[in-house]
């Protein structure tokens, strides 16, 4: 039996290619501090289970392609809170955010056709684009400088007669970088300059700890070409629900959106219901969450700056920082902690920073942390990182 080049093409997750040596590691009494993977242990809002215990339907029928009319709604609603006016006919609801970029993907690209991103980027882009027969186009960035944009003239290098959007996340994963309003007018510049589509990825909104936000559902101009993507996963934490939506005032592109939602018949129903009840949650559920993610982000900077020859840039949002490690080899070291290293049997998992650039040989030194562990877990986590560096045989120190 044949296995199509599109699947042998495909990459393992950074994120989660080292799971069986930590569940390894796991069953031979370790503890694993799992930095790795940005699933919270926030406690998900109330509101989503309560509305699912309300769920009395006697049969679980399929739903419309578009999405639950009371959840799209509730997500018009949200928007309008943030001063963006959606129709209903703009919304489209997903299964997480990650189909949200399958479908952004499959509307836009044909088989050779570029996506523009901005690296180190959200691993999966990779796997979306390779979905879509599309290429992902790196355009690089540094830890030493923030990981900001470089200028306009530097970006419009990497646009061809085939690039056909600009992908980001902001603010970003796995950088953490908030985009100034600067940096996000240039982007605006390019996108009407070439008519091209900006995916923006804007799941992280409520997660900023330095400075102001801007969404780029707030430009006029970009009305024709922007496509929101976002989702209840991280806001809410409520990952597991896979509740997601792709937003576009694009009638001709809407138009190819509700195509796939058809072909995929639904959203999960009972889902939808509890998602549309997370955005009743109060505002305060999210400023408490906000001060705890800013008291972890202090927490894990004041740890990583005690690691000598350790580069790292001070995240703006999201609950990621990606780091240059003073290690040959972050995979190699990402493995030998779970295989040879532990403190009283206590270890840390990292995402190994390679499979978070398109380029080859970059971020062969560099990993992904993310902090949603408490504080107290993430001071001990530390401590090993640091001890860890010490005594790992390809240290560069």
């Amino acid at each position: 039996m044949k296995i199509s080049d599109r699947a042998l093409g495909m990459e393992t997750s950074p994120i989660r290619k080292l799971a069986p040596y930590a569940e390894a590691a796991k069953k031979k009494g370790k503890k694993v501090y799992h930095l790795n993977i940005g699933q919270p242990d926030i406690a998900t809002s109330p509101k989503f289970m309560e509305a699912i215990r309300k769920f009395d339907q006697k049969v679980v029928a399929y739903g419309n392609s578009q999405g639950d009319v009371n959840l799209i709604k509730a997500i018009q609603k949200y928007y309008e809170a943030w001063g963006i006016h959606y129709e209903t006919k703009n919304i489209y609801i997903t299964n997480g955010g990650s189909e949200a970029l399958e479908m952004a993907v499959f509307s836009l690209c044909d088989p050779g056709d570029e996506i523009l991103v901005f690296e180190p980027f959200y691993a999966n882009y990779t796997t979306f684009a390779k979905l879509g027969n599309a290429k992902i186009t790196a355009v690089p960035t540094r830890a030493e400088d923030g990981y900001c944009m470089p200028d306009m003239a530097t970006v419009e290098k990497y646009i061809n007669g085939r690039t056909r959007a600009i992908l980001l996340t902001n603010p970003g994963n796995p950088t953490g970088v908030v985009y100034s309003k600067q940096e996000m007018d240039m982007i605006a510049e390019i996108v009407k300059k070439y008519d091209i589509a900006l995916i923006s990825d804007e799941v992280y909104r409520e997660f900023v700890y330095d400075g102001t936000y801007t969404s780029f559902g707030t430009y006029k101009e970009l009305e024709q070409n922007l496509i929101m993507v976002d989702s209840v996963s991280k806001r809410y934490s409520a990952c597991g629900a896979r509740i997601g939506c792709v937003i576009s005032k694009n009638k001709e592109l809407c138009a190819q959106f509700m195509k796939l939602c058809q072909g995929r018949l639904c959203a999960p129903a009972v889902e939808q219901v509890g998602a549309a009840a997370l955005y009743e949650t109060p505002a305060s559920y999210l400023e408490e969450v906000n001060k705890e993610y800013k008291k972890r982000r202090d927490t894990i900077a004041a740890g990583l700056a005690k690691i000598p020859g350790l580069v790292s840039s001070q995240p703006k949002g999201a609950f990621y920082v990606m780091v240059k490690f003073p290690v040959d080899d972050a995979e190699k070291f990402a493995i030998w902690m779970l295989q040879d290293f532990d403190v009283n049997g206590e270890t840390v998992m990292i995402a190994p920073g390679n499979g978070f650039y398109a380029t080859p040989g970059k971020g062969v030194d560099e990993a992904r942390l993310a902090y949603v562990l408490n504080c107290e877990d993430l001071e001990r986590a530390m401590a090993l990182l640091a001890e860890a560096v010490k005594q790992y045989p390809g240290r560069k120190i």
